[in-house]
């Protein structure tokens, strides 16, 4: 049975990216009979697209860090808040999503109009762990190269930037409780986001 678990249109007003665009979703070499979207922060709780089937998953070789400033969804151009991206090393446990056929052209429609509007992810394909069987995902590397990559900031950095942004989707913090809500519900027990948050509801209590 598809489901469909967006609350709000992804990008909705935004134009698409032309299919010229290095970044354009045409230029990976996607499977045509079903698309599986490994998913480690807001896509886990809201995705952008109707999915037929998800189940926690292991990414190997990347971790989820927040190192990706927010001008729009969760912070402003003149106080840019910070979301998670995929940084090099170590693992990563998040949901993988699997998507029908025919549901992958709106799919990657909206996923492209939601996290690839800046560029500021790269769009791989890689071996993710599904259960016991191994998948090819689609999923967003943070792009490093980009100057909204926040580098490895220190937890008081942080979570200072945390505790006082909000953006259109509302206030920062909310995305960082959000993923650890899913997270925990996962089973999945992230000790630094857990420390992050503790951080900033020190800084709100102040």
């Amino acid at each position: 049975m598809s489901v469909s678990a967006s609350s709000h249109p992804a990008g909705a007003a935004l134009a698409p990216l032309p299919r010229d665009d290095p970044f354009h979703y045409s230029r990976l070499d996607l499977p045509r009979d079903e698309l599986w979207i490994f998913t480690y922060g807001s896509l886990m709780w809201d995705p952008a697209f109707r999915f037929r089937s998800s189940a926690p998953a292991l990414l190997r070789g990347y971790h989820r860090a927040f190192c990706i400033y927010s001008s729009r969804y969760r912070g402003t151009a003149s106080a840019p808040g910070l979301v998670l991206g995929l940084d090099r090393g170590g693992a990563c446990r998040g949901r993988a999503y699997c998507v029908a056929a025919a549901d992958i052209p709106e799919a990657l429609e909206a996923l492209w109009l939601r996290e690839m509007r800046r560029r500021v992810y790269v769009p791989r394909l890689l071996p993710v762990g599904v259960g016991k069987e191994r998948r090819t995902a689609l999923t967003f590397l943070a792009n490093r190269c980009h100057d909204g990559y926040a580098g490895r900031l220190g937890l008081d950095a942080a979570a200072a930037i945390i505790a006082a942004c909000c953006g259109e989707r509302g206030p920062n913090v909310e995305y960082l409780v959000n993923t650890l809500h899913h997270l925990d519900a996962l089973g999945v027990h992230d000790r630094h986001l857990h420390d992050l948050l503790a951080a900033v509801r020190v800084r709100e209590s102040r």
